[in-house]
């Protein structure tokens, strides 16, 4: 790992983008689902439907859910009948992701504080490993990889959600003017909290594009990795297994 790491557009060390991460998520816990709505009109809940047709979760597997606090992969996903961990750093995210479920009176679910870095499950444990929107937030990314990988069952999945880089003409430009002046406004007047929102859509410009991601789920150790742009890859699937 290098001795700085991005945040948003700046370089850092990597135990203060860890604490920087950790403020903005706890600042806009209790706004993110309704940001989510608010910043894609919606399309996140159809991306993460899709997301979950794809992992296919099915009754007795053991899966992960990492960086999912606020519970929404796993209220899709515990429908199957699959036992599911939600696992999240941040304690703020699993308290509304708990709070949640006690309102949908969904008790199957196990929540869990842990560090995708350092994960406190031991090696192939979980048939099924899924991550949407939290992967370009951990600070060693590859290492994040490596866990998963690990903590995966020979035949385990690996699915990851996350905002690309889309490839189509023209919509880059409209959707980098609107993320970058619109979705801060939007944060501040919604979550009251503008800079959150301004590093969030800086850390996707930051992020590995399509390609160059699928390569590092293969060096990570998964095998037949593949990639699905939707919008053009402004947001992406990246799925591996592990043999």
């Amino acid at each position: 790992m290098t001795d700085t790491v991005s945040f948003g557009y700046e370089d850092v060390s990597p135990e203060e983008k860890t604490r920087r991460v950790g403020g903005v998520f706890a600042s806009v816990a209790g706004k993110y689902d309704v940001m989510n709505d608010a910043m894609s009109g919606g399309l996140h809940r159809v991306w993460k439907d899709v997301f979950v047709r794809r992992v296919k979760p099915r009754a007795g597997e053991a899966i992960l859910d990492m960086a999912g606090g606020t519970g929404d992969i796993a209220f899709r996903m515990e429908k199957s009948g699959a036992a599911i961990t939600v696992a999240d750093i941040n304690p703020a995210m699993l308290e509304v992701g708990i709070e949640r479920a006690a309102k949908r009176g969904i008790d199957g679910l196990v929540w869990s504080e842990a560090n995708a870095e350092t994960l406190q499950w031991p090696d192939r444990f979980f048939d099924a490993y899924t991550i949407a929107f939290g992967i370009r937030n951990v600070t060693d990314i590859p290492k994040a990889l490596r866990e998963a990988h690990r903590v995966l069952k020979r035949g385990g999945r690996f699915f990851c959600l996350e905002f690309s880089t889309t490839l189509w003409p023209g919509f880059d430009d409209i959707y980098d003017a609107y993320s970058h002046h619109v979705v801060p406004k939007v944060g501040q007047a919604i979550a009251g909290d503008a800079e959150s929102y301004r590093y969030l859509i800086e850390s996707i410009r930051r992020f590995p594009n399509m390609e160059r991601f699928k390569e590092m789920i293969g060096e990570a150790g998964f095998v037949q990795t593949k990639v699905e742009p939707m919008l053009g890859g402004l947001v992406a699937i990246h799925s591996g297994w592990k043999i």
